[in-house]
Parts: C-alpha cells; sequence; structure tokens
C-alpha cells in the first residue's frame, strides 16, 4: 500500500487510490484462482476415492488434470498485472 503523503503532478490523489484497489483486485484474483484450484483437486480426489465407478473415476482425474493448467494461467496474469501496475508506479514516482 502507499501513503498518500507526497503526490506528483501526473497523478493526483483519486490516481493513486484507484491504483491501490487495482492491485487489491489483482490479489483478489489469484486467491479466487487458488481457491478454484484447491476445489478442483479436492473434488476430483473425492470423486476418485469416494465413487467407486469408472465414469466418476475419469470425471475426478479430469478435475485434477485442469486444476493446474488452472492455477499456472492465474499466477501468469497475477504476475503480468503486477508488472504492468509495477510500471505505472515507477514512472508516476
Amino acid at each position: 500500500m502507499r501513503f498518500y503523503s507526497e503526490f506528483n503532478d501526473k497523478m493526483i490523489l483519486r490516481d493513486y487510490l484507484a491504483l491501490d484497489r487495482t492491485i487489491l483486485a489483482n490479489k483478489r484474483t489469484i486467491l479466487a484462482y487458488f481457491r478454484t484450484f484447491i476445489g478442483l483437486v479436492a473434488s476430483g480426489t473425492g470423486m476418485i476415492k469416494l465413487v467407486a465407478t469408472p465414469v466418476i473415476t475419469v470425471i475426478g482425474y479430469v478435475f485434477i488434470i485442469l486444476a493446474f493448467p488452472l492455477m499456472i494461467t492465474g499466477i501468469i496474469e497475477f504476475l503480468r498485472v503486477s508488472r504492468s501496475l509495477s510500471r505505472i508506479v515507477k514512472t508516476n514516482e
């Protein structure tokens, strides 16, 4: 978080507040990706362990397999947006 005691002419207080909201939204988004990852892995594991039918077992494995690309996508998106936001901060300091 930034403290708003020092401003420059390029950005006003409203811009700094909007930037902080965007940073928090980015963090919230990576947590949502992580929550979905955990949910898919847990659901897939539960399907595999608790239900013995072949169809449900395959669906469980599909859930687990899909969880990892989803998490990687979330991490890549988080890093991309973080770099973009840090460039904005650096150019305005």
